[in-house]
This record gives structure tokens, C-alpha cells and sequence, in this order.
């Protein structure tokens, strides 16, 4: 790590090359050249978050953060790792050849050699990296010598760079006497650090990049500190109170002065006047007392108390059963505890669709050929299994042709594995009739996309079974149980830039094929027109259906045309500059002129619970916005279904389609429909009334969604100028925010964290929090105040990204407006309590000083001093804190920090006020006349902050009991356990001869104070005059539980 920053700081990365050559096993190449060894990183990997030199700096940053660590770091002054590895791993170099055994981690980046499959391939899972548990298939450089140590070749390839999915490269193969054969690489020959090897028994391979160079390593960035509102509302009460001990320090030191240069006051004999030479340094030396005697009034104790809260309380999340989900076999994750309260402040909900608000179990519903539509029947009267909706059924033979042709497309054009069934069974060799189907069903298939599973399975149940791929070979078993053979040329790869992927096969009669399959958008203006309008109809209507659609073609490729692409690909595929965008200029110019076989529909159903939980969150006042990357028409009935939207919402598109129908330029149409769908929703708009629900809106026809797809936020975003940029987002905004749901489609993942971004830094700063599955979610999840990652198919990147997970989104409903509500509730509630408690306990001190002559006299027993905190007050808030249920959980009215506002702890400190100036001023009256014994005995100052002290202690801990709602033994035990240990407390404390200690001041006071009837009746009268407004605020009837109430959990 020290090395990097160093080159970073004298600029090594800019005098780096382009390339590195890897020399294969450190065998210098049969060249004029002189072979001079090159010098890469060790295989050391750094994650620890400090280092020895950033370990001081970073530490005492994040420690005083907090401004209270800060204090109290004054007060104190005043007052008196790498993980782990392997080690052998450490010593892998860049050009060794490293054996890796099945069901180990790679131990870096690795360019694979040699497999012991026979199809020179590998299988490996990468959910370390990138949440994908899927099988994925990685191969060898081909024409490879089969003895590795006398291999002699070297790689050219890119430097390091952290893109999981990229990787060019290219290997120089060296023979005696002969040119060098050369061989491209690319990310499908690259095995990555901390990916897992799979059903394959070894393989070896050359390390490329070592250590802090591999992409494991280099995609590797600590996650952002996320604070709540809760710790930026103490922050501000924290400087409120600090303000008010210097107050306290700084008047009594200024009257301290005054009062000893007053006539009558010149040198009593217990306070000499200060010498003149040393007068500054004694004021200063007296501020600092005075600041050490009112210190109690910072609560030291509440950060340990708020920390045991939110650890302890995060346990209540885990352990809810209603979280289980017996299908994972799991419940509810909480990767961080700093987070439990601002679930009751979420003001903001970005949900993913895709595996989020619906399952991601993709089923195949429906095809359309030529324009007539067809579904599965499970019956074997239909011509095997198809059954035509739509068409004359005499003409199903006729079609029979282009039925084959299509599901055969649907067999060869994916990158689906077959999963073995067993091991050193062939299952050529159990082809017969019936049987070989039921072999078929018993085996799996793995892929990246369950996309790709569902079209596979479809054409299955349609009598088009995939076997598999066996040396560039790709099995088909045909309607009649017989085998065809393809021959697999090239793979043109799926990127989300096309939007969709092709492969070109030879067939068995020498035929040379493209399949190419997409989304509508994609496949559509590459194929003829006439051949569109016949599949359009279907493919929309099945998007509006919610079903995901693929429409499929396919091209036949003569000799000629495919000798010349086949040769654009090989020389694009070896190149080491801008490789990417040569094979994209290749596929986009063999994917011209195809013809239109179909479409598909599949169906990803909605989660369990979804349309009920996105409803009771928009009851709670929470909006929710849809960021997906799927299209309009399928997100848009995702919506409808799920109750976002209703068939009275007005939707205000802003779409590609919208900014196209007027016929100018996209930039004034888009300040057009800007301004139009401002002044519809926010001018036109009747201003919010109080107990106007959702169904009210919409049948007044007030209530408006808001659609936008990638292209058009990005035309906003990216604006011709700053200012209209900024003018854009604000009206884009304003509309949002007046709209009862918005849909955002065809987004990028970074476009998701821009939104959220946006909508996170807007006026009001709103608590967000973005919710997904899949590592496409990442963003979005950790831009958000609070992300919430679901266990679902996509891996687990996002549970991993996450600051909390559950296994369903239904439980999304209680972990908000239950969980969340009530941990706002209860840390609120010990925040302002901490600062009303300690002001009650040292404003009485402060007044004393009125009383004593300012000469630092403590009112309070050391013991009493160091006990409030630990052990008298402590424990009740905790319990308050872990169980208070409150008593109107149902309605949800607590939104932006309302709790812990300056109106509230100016409530709070008025109150504390109130009561330090009754204990002390009362007990002030008793004192009146100091023999309150009957045998005349004259009470002290010991015994004035004795009494004072159990006024105190009894009243904040009662206070918190009139305050309980929901009384649990717990809560007994705590609160009346807590007073009866004061009182156990005083006696013993007083009632031994303690010989550690030089001065007993409250030897036999307590028990002396409790044996005079008129101390009685004070601390009696004055904890009832204390608690008075609470009796009252309890008595009297809450406004808030009047009138109707929503069950929303």
C-alpha cells in the first residue's frame, strides 16, 4: 500500500506501459533480444483498514467525529492489522505456474493452462466477488503443449485494472524453428483471485497479476461511514449543553471575583484574597475548576448506553421469527447496528423490480411466431405440446418448419452448461426413446441469467432438449429423440449496450447460422419491417402483462461472408488496444439483414406480499420510486400490479417516445413536457391537507406517477449548460416529489445511485433507502442513508453491500413500520432523558455556588457523583430503550427526526429546568430552620445535598416509569430495583467507618436525614410537584389517538 501511494505521489502510474509481458514459467523466449527478468508486486495482500503510519491520524479522526470525544479528551487533560493468509501463496510471482486442486480459491489472477476435463474447460463460482453463485465456465488457451514445463511463450496483456468482466491479453507461442504462434485471451481465460473451482478435479495456470495487483484487490474500498440523524441531533444538543458549562464556569468565576472585590469582602479568613502578580493565572486555574465541578452536565455515559442500545437492540431484528423464511432456511441479517433508527425515519423507498418485487423464478409462458401466438399445453393430443391461440390449427403442419427453426434457436443461442448427472455415466449412451427424456429432466442447467434457464426449459417441454456442449460441439435431441450436432464458431457475448447476443453454428448439413435473441428495441430495426409489425403486437402485450420478452432471429451466412467475419473477429480478438469496441464494430456489422423468427414470454412473478407491503408504506407516507432496467411496458404493469399505481393515477411519461412525438429537437421538448408536468402536479396542485389518504386523492383524480427511462435522465443530467442542468433536476424534483409513486426504467446501476444521490442531497436532506438483490443494486444500496440487501437468486453482493438483509420483501413491511418506528422511538426518547437527567443534576450544583462563595464546594459525595451516571440511573433507560412498545404503534406519524428536534429538548430542558430549580430552592426552604430532629441536632451541608440528591434520583427514575408504556419484569425489576439499590447504597456507605478513606462525609447522614419527619414530607412534596406536568400530560386524553386508525402492520 505504502508503494502505491508512493508511485501515485511521484507519478510511477504515468510512466507505466500500456502492457506487461508475463513470461510463461520465467523461460526466456528464443529471441535476439537479451532477456532481462521484469519486476512485478509480490502476492501480499493488504485489506486491514489501518496501517502503521495512517493508524494515529485515521483512528483520531473517526473518534472525534463525535464532539463529545472531543470534550471530553479536554476534561481528561485536565483532570490530571493485515488478515492472515497463506504463506506460501505470498510467494507466487508473477510468470509462475500455480496447480489449484477442486474446491479451492485461486490464490491470484491466473491465466488457465491446462484442465483435467477433457473438454479443456473449468467451472468456477464467484460469489466472493461479484454475489454470483451461478457455475461459470472459464477455458484454455488452445493448441497448448500438453507438458507445461516445456512450454516456452510469454503474454502480452493490459495492465492491472479493476473491471471484473474485462480482460485483453494475448500469448506469443514459441517453437524451435518456427514462427511464434499467437493466441488472443480474454476474460474467458482469466480465473480471478478468490473465485472457487468447481467440479473440475486441477487445473494450472500462469499468475498474471500478483498481490495488491490482482482485480480482487484492486476492486477492494472500505464502505463509507454512515451516520444517523439521531448522531448529528446529539452533536447539536452537545455544543447546546457545552455553551451552557462554559456559561456556568465562566459567571461563577466572574462573581467570584466580583463578590471578593466587594467593600465587607476584602480577605475573609477562609478565602484570601489572590496576590495581584498572579491574579490572571488564578482566574484561569478557577475557570478550570469550576468547568471540572459542572462537567456531570455532558453526558458521558449515554454514548456507552446508546451503543449497548443499538447493539442489543439490532439482536431483536434477528431473532424475529416473522423474518424466517423457511425456503432459505434463513432470517433477517443486520450488518450494522448505527442504522436501527433511521428505519422509523425512511421518507424514501428505491426499489429494484427484477428478483425485488418479483420472485426472478422465470417460467415460460408463451411464444409468437410469424405473428401467431402459441402456449403449452400439458396434453399430448396437441402436436407436441403446442397449442395455437390465435390462427387456424390446419395450418400448424405448414408451420412445422419455422416452428423447428425457432426451437432451435431457443437451444443453441444462450451460454447455458448442463449440469452431469452423475459421474462416468455418458448420456449418449442412454439414448432410448422415452428414457433419454427422463434423463434429460433429471439433469440441471447453469447459467448466469435465468433467463437463459426458462427459454431452455421451454423449448424442452416443446420437444427441443439442449445436451450440452461438448468440444465446441453443442448436442440437440430433436422431436424424433434423434441427436443433432452443431458446431459452435463464435460466441458474439450479451452486453447491455446491444441489448442482446448471437452465436454463429455450423450444421450438420454445412450450413453456417447466427441466432441472434434481444429486447424488442434492439432486434427490431436490424430485421425487415414487414416481419415486425406481425411480432410487435404480441411483444407488446405481453409486456403489458408483466412478461419479459426476447424476440429472436436468425441470419444464414454464405462461405464468403462468414470467412470474412470469422477473420475480423480473430484479428479484433487479438488486439490489446481498444478491443472492445473492434468486436462490437464486427458483431453490430454481421447482426445487419436478419430475419425475424418470434418472441418469447416469460414470467417473473411478484414476491409474496408485494402489492400489500408497497401499499401500507405509501399509507405511512412513504414514497416509493421503482428504479429497474427492464422496459416501460413490464415495469409499468410491475407497478399497476403491485398498487403503485392505481387505474386512476394519471402518469406523466417522459420517455424516449414522448420527446419524439412532436417532431423537434429532444432538448426543447424535454423543457416542454418539464413545464407542462410542473404545472399540473405542483401549480396546479390543491395544497396538502391533514388526514387526506391516498384513496381520497384518487378519487378526487389528484393523484399522478411519474415515468422516465435512462436515456431521458441522462438528457436531463446532462444538459448543455450547468445552469440549466440545475434548473432541470429542480423542476424534475418538484415533480417527483408531488407524484404518489415514480417509475424509473431502462437505469443503469449508476444512473440508480444518481437518483438516489439526488434525491438524498435535495432540500430537506430526506432519510433514503434503496432496497435490491442483485450486485447491479450495489450503487444504489450504498448511496442510500440506509441499504437493505434481499437473500434472493442474484447472489448475495447486495446482502453482503448491505447494512441490513432480508429474505423477502413482505418483510420490508414490519422491519419499517415496526422495528423502525419503535427504535426511533425508544433511542429519542434516551437521548433527550440523558440531557434532561444530568441538567437536573448539576444545576442544583451550580446554584449552591450562590451559596458558599463560589469556592468550588462540591453539593454532592464523590461517591454520588460517580454512581449517578453508572449505576442509579443507568440500567431503567437501558431496559426503557431495549422493550418500550408505544402505544399508538399503529399510527405512524413520526417523520423527519420529529422526536429529536430543537423543539422537543427545549421541552426537555425546560423541564429539567424546572425541576433542579425545585429540588434545590425547596430543600433551601427546609433549611430555613436547620434542627429538623427533635433533639435539636443541626443538620449540614452534607445533608442539604443528601436530600437534594434523593429528590433527584427518585424523581428522573419515576419520571421514566410514568413515561413506560409497554411494562414488562424487566422494566420492574430495573426501575424498582434501581431506587431500592440507592437507598441500600446510602446506608452502607454511611453506615461504615471506611479506612481507605482520609474524610467520611457522609458517615450516619443519610440514615440521620430519613429519621426527621419534615425530610420526609420535602422529598415526598417535591418529587410530587416535580412529576406534576407528567401527571398531568399522562391524565389528560392524547389528541393523537382520536378519530380513525390504520391497521398498517
Amino acid at each position: 500500500m505504502l508503494r502505491r501511494g508512493l508511485n501515485r505521489l511521484f507519478g510511477g502510474d504515468e510512466r507505466r506501459v500500456d502492457s506487461r509481458t508475463v513470461y510463461v514459467g520465467h523461460q526466456p523466449c528464443p529471441s535476439t533480444q537479451a532477456f532481462v527478468p521484469p519486476k512485478f508486486c509480490d502476492n501480499r495482500i493488504v485489506s486491514s483498514k489501518y496501517t502503521v503510519w495512517n493508524f494515529l491520524p485515521k483512528n483520531l479522526f473517526e473518534q472525534f467525529r463525535r464532539i463529545a470525544n472531543f470534550y471530553f479528551l479536554i476534561i481528561f487533560l485536565v483532570q490530571v492489522s493485515d488478515r492472515p493468509g497463506d504463506p506460501d501463496h505470498k510467494k507466487i510471482k508473477v510468470g509462475d505456474i500455480v496447480e489449484v486442486l477442486e474446491d479451492e480459491t485461486f490464490p491470484c489472477d491466473l491465466i488457465l493452462l491446462g484442465s483435467s476435463r477433457d473438454d479443456d474447460t473449468c467451472f468456477v463460482t464467484t460469489a466472493s466477488l461479484d454475489g454470483e453463485s451461478n457455475h461459470k465456465t472459464h477455458y484454455t488457451v488452445p493448441d497448448l503443449e500438453s507438458d507445461l514445463e516445456v512450454l516456452n511463450a510469454t503474454i502480452e496483456c493490459e495492465q492491472p485494472q479493476p473491471d471484473l468482466y474485462k480482460f485483453v491479453g494475448r500469448m506469443h507461442i514459441h517453437k524451435d524453428g518456427q514462427e511464434p504462434a499467437v493466441r488472443s485471451l480474454g476474460p474467458e481465460n482469466l480465473l480471478l483471485k478468490g473465485a472457487t473451482l468447481k467440479n473440475t478435479r486441477v487445473v494450472y495456470g500462469v499468475a498474471v497479476y500478483t498481490g495488491m495487483e490482482t482485480k480482487m484487490a484492486l476492486n477492494y474500498q472500505g464502505k463509507s461511514q454512515k451516520r444517523s440523524v439521531v448522531e448529528k441531533s446529539i452533536n447539536g444538543f452537545l455544543l447546546v449543553y457545552l455553551c451552557i458549562l462554559l456559561s456556568k464556569a465562566l459567571v461563577c468565576t466572574t462573581l467570584k471575583y466580583v463578590w471578593q472585590n466587594q467593600r465587607g469582602q476584602d480577605e475573609p479568613w477562609y478565602n484570601q484574597k489572590t496576590q495581584k502578580e498572579k491574579e490572571f493565572l488564578k482566574m484561569f486555574t478557577d475557570f478550570l475548576s469550576f468547568m471540572v465541578l459542572f462537567n456531570f452536565i455532558i453526558p458521558v455515559s449515554m454514548y456507552v448506553t446508546v451503543e449497548m442500545q443499538k447493539f442489543l437492540g439490532s439482536f431483536f431484528i434477528t431473532w424475529d421469527r416473522d423474518f424466517y423464511d423457511r425456503e432459505i432456511q434463513e432470517g433477517a441479517l443486520v450488518n450494522t447496528s448505527d442504522l436501527n433508527e433511521e428505519l422509523g425515519q425512511v421518507e424514501y423507498v428505491f426499489t429494484d423490480k427484477t428478483g425485488t418485487l418479483t420472485q426472478n423464478n422465470m417460467e415460460f409462458i408463451e411464444c409468437s411466431i410469424d405473428g401467431f401466438q402459441y402456449k403449452y399445453q400439458d396434453s399430448r393430443t396437441e402436436l407436441d405440446g403446442f397449442c395455437v391461440t390465435d390462427g387456424p390449427v390446419s395450418k400448424l403442419q405448414q408451420k412445422a418448419g419455422r416452428e423447428e427453426l425457432f426451437l432451435r434457436a431457443l437451444c443453441l443461442c444462450h451460454t447455458v452448461q448442463v449440469k452431469e448427472a452423475g459421474q462416468g455415466v455418458g448420456f449418449a449412451d442412454q439414448v432410448d426413446g422415452v428414457d433419454v427424456a427422463s434423463a434429460v429432466e433429471q439433469r440441471g442447467f447453469i447459467a448466469s441469467s435465468p433467463d437463459e434457464v426458462a427459454l431452455v426449459k421451454g423449448a424442452m417441454k416443446y420437444g427441443f432438449t439442449f445436451l450440452g456442449l461438448e468440444s465446441k460441439s453443442m448436442k440437440i435431441l430433436n422431436r424424433n429423440n434423434k441427436i443433432e450436432k452443431y458446431e459452435l464458431l463464435h460466441v458474439l457475448n450479451f452486453d447491455p449496450v446491444r441489448r442482446r447476443m448471437s452465436v454463429i453454428v455450423r450444421s450438420p448439413d454445412g450450413e453456417t447460422l447466427l441466432f441472434c435473441k434481444g429486447a424488442d428495441s434492439s432486434i427490431f430495426p436490424r430485421v425487415r419491417q414487414e416481419e415486425v409489425e406481425r411480432i410487435r403486437m404480441h411483444v407488446e402485450r405481453n409486456a403489458t402483462e408483466g412478461y419479459r420478452t426476447l424476440c429472436v432471429a436468425y441470419k444464414r451466412l454464405t462461405d464468403e461472408v462468414f470467412a470474412r467475419v470469422d477473420a475480423e473477429l480473430r484479428e479484433a480478438r487479438l488486439a490489446l488496444q481498444d478491443r472492445e469496441e473492434r468486436l462490437v464494430a464486427v458483431y453490430n456489422q454481421v447482426e445487419k439483414g436478419m430475419n425475424l423468427i418470434g418472441a418469447t414470454a416469460v414470467e417473473d412473478r411478484l414476491q409474496e406480499e408485494a402489492a400489500e407491503t408497497m401499499e401500507a408504506l405509501q399509507s405511512a407516507g412513504i414514497k416509493v420510486w421503482v428504479l429497474t432496467g427492464d422496459k416501460m411496458e413490464t415495469a409499468k404493469s410491475t407497478c399497476y400490479a403491485c398498487r403503485l399505481f392505481q387505474r386512476s393515477t394519471e402518469l406523466l411519461e417522459l420517455t424516449v417516445r414522448t420527446l419524439e412525438e412532436g417532431g423537434r429537437k429532444r432538448g426543447e421538448r424535454l423543457h416542454e413536457l418539464l413545464l407542462d408536468y410542473h404545472k399540473r402536479a405542483v401549480q396546479d396542485a390543491p395544497p396538502p391537507k391533514g388526514g387526506v389518504t391516498r384513496s381520497v386523492k384518487a378519487w378526487l383524480n389528484e393523484e399522478y406517477g411519474f415515468i422516465i427511462d435512462g436515456t431521458t435522465l441522462s438528457l436531463l443530467l446532462n444538459a448543455s449548460s450547468d445552469v440549466v442542468s440545475s434548473n432541470y433536476r429542480s423542476l424534475f424534483l418538484q415533480i417527483c416529489q408531488n407524484c404518489t409513486a415514480v417509475l424509473c426504467c431502462r437505469m443503469a446501476p449508476l444512473q440508480k445511485a444518481q437518483i438516489v444521490k439526488m434525491v438524498k442531497n435535495s432540500k430537506g436532506n430526506p432519510i433514503t433507502l434503496s432496497i435490491g438483490d442483485g450486485a447491479n443494486d450495489v450503487s444504489m444500496i450504498l448511496e442510500a442513508h440506509v441499504g437493505i440487501g434481499i437473500k434472493g437468486k442474484e447472489g448475495r453482493q447486495a446482502v453482503r453491500n448491505s447494512d441490513y438483509a432480508i429474505p423477502k420483501l413482505k418483510h420490508l413491511k414490519k422491519l419499517l413500520l415496526a422495528h423502525g418506528h419503535l427504535y426511533y422511538v425508544r433511542i429519542a426518547h434516551l437521548v433527550q432523558y440523558f440531557f434532561y437527567k444530568n441538567l437536573c443534576f448539576i444545576l442544583p450544583q451550580f446554584l449552591y455556588q450562590f451559596f458558599c462563595g463560589y469556592s468550588q464546594q462540591p453539593l454532592y459525595d464523590a461517591a454520588y457523583l460517580t454512581m449517578y451516571n453508572i449505576c442509579f440511573t443507568s440500567m431503567p433507560i437501558l431496559a426503557y430503550s431495549l422493550l418500550e412498545q408505544h402505544i399508538c404503534i399503529e399510527i405512524l406519524e413520526v417523520a423527519k427526526n420529529a422526536m429529536l428536534r430543537w423543539g422537543p429538548f427545549l421541552c426537555w430542558t425546560l423541564l429539567g429546568i424546572f425541576q433542579g430549580l425545585l429540588f434545590f430552592f425547596g430543600v433551601h426552604c427546609l433549611f430555613g430552620n436547620s434542627a429538623l430532629q427533635d433533639n435539636g441536632q443541626v443538620f449540614g451541608n452534607w445533608s442539604f445535598g443528601t436530600i437534594v440528591f434523593t429528590i433527584l434520583v427518585f424523581t428522573v427514575t419515576l419520571k421514566l416509569a410514568l413515561d413506560t408504556r409497554h411494562w414488562t419484569w424487566i422494566n420492574h425489576f430495573v426501575i424498582w430495583g434501581s431506587l431500592a439499590f440507592y437507598v441500600f447504597f446510602s446506608f452502607f456507605w454511611g453506615g461504615i467507618i471506611w479506612p481507605f478513606l482520609k474524610q467520611q462525609r457522609l458517615y450516619f447522614v443519610f440514615a440521620n436525614m430519613l429519621s426527621s419527619v419534615s425530610a420526609w414530607l420535602v422529598i415526598i412534596l417535591l418529587i410530587l410537584l416535580s412529576l406534576l406536568p407528567d401527571i398531568l400530560w399522562a391524565v389528560l386524553p392524547d389528541p393523537h389517538l382520536r378519530g380513525d386508525t390504520r391497521q398498517l402492520i
